[in-house]
């Protein structure tokens, strides 16, 4: 039986609402020639505008602040890892204890944004690896999964994005990554489903291997009390 191989436009591909054929982040060439408080100025000015095409009071005093609020807010916190300046800097160490068995750090929180309704990503990621001679400290971990989740994301390339650096900062192939988080574009409009979450997952060198895989996530599946 003879399979048809078919190809998709650009224009079909945009018909899906979270498909992203970029597995690196869409940023121009010119993203950083403004300065952050110029871009908090701009920024200021259009989400004045679109509070006023609403029909909202912008004299208001509850409502006034806000086009500040907003703009300090996409660049100082919740899109401040567009910019590499942010980036971690992610020390190794030598694994003295020639400890070979995966380190997983579990339930890291994770904020994100939707790159397509720009509306919260909310979840936990699940981040192990394997050492070949050199460890990183725990903590870098949960800033590597922050500094790639505050930014425009989609589920899948946040997934991809922190395997592959921490494969760059371990020089390892053995990474894994799950992701399980709730879309609020999905649960508070749309088809307005209010439990359903979306989980991602990537496996790296050793962890294709199905035992390790499966020994991954059952580490993951411990419920953890204190």
């Amino acid at each position: 039986m003879k399979v048809e191989k078919k190809t998709y436009s650009e224009e079909d591909l945009n018909q899906y609402d979270h498909f992203s054929s970029n597995l690196k982040t869409p940023l121009r060439k010119d993203a950083f020639d403004l300065s952050d408080k110029e871009k908090i100025e701009i920024i200021k000015t259009k989400v004045a505008e679109i509070i006023q095409t609403l029909g909202l009071d912008l004299k208001d005093d509850s409502i006034k602040g806000t086009p500040k609020r907003v703009a300090e807010m996409y660049i100082n916190e919740i899109f401040s890892g567009l910019d590499p300046k942010n980036k971690p800097k992610a020390s190794t160490f030598e694994n003295k204890y020639k400890y070979g068995e995966m380190l997983v750090e579990k339930n890291i929180t994770l904020f994100s944004t939707c790159e397509h309704h720009m509306l919260p990503i909310i979840g936990k990621a699940h981040v192990g690896y394997i050492s070949n001679g050199t460890v990183v400290g725990l903590s870098k971990m949960n800033r590597i999964v922050q500094y790639y989740a505050q930014r425009p994301q989609v589920q899948e390339r946040l997934t991809l994005q922190i395997v592959e650096e921490m494969q760059n900062v371990l020089k390892t192939k053995d990474v894994a990554c799950v992701i399980d988080a709730k879309h609020i574009c999905i649960n508070s409009r749309g088809v307005c489903d209010p439990n359903s979450s979306t989980i991602t997952s990537e496996f790296g060198g050793a962890f294709k291997n199905e035992a390790r895989k499966n020994e991954f996530l059952d580490y993951i599946k411990i419920e953890t009390e204190f």
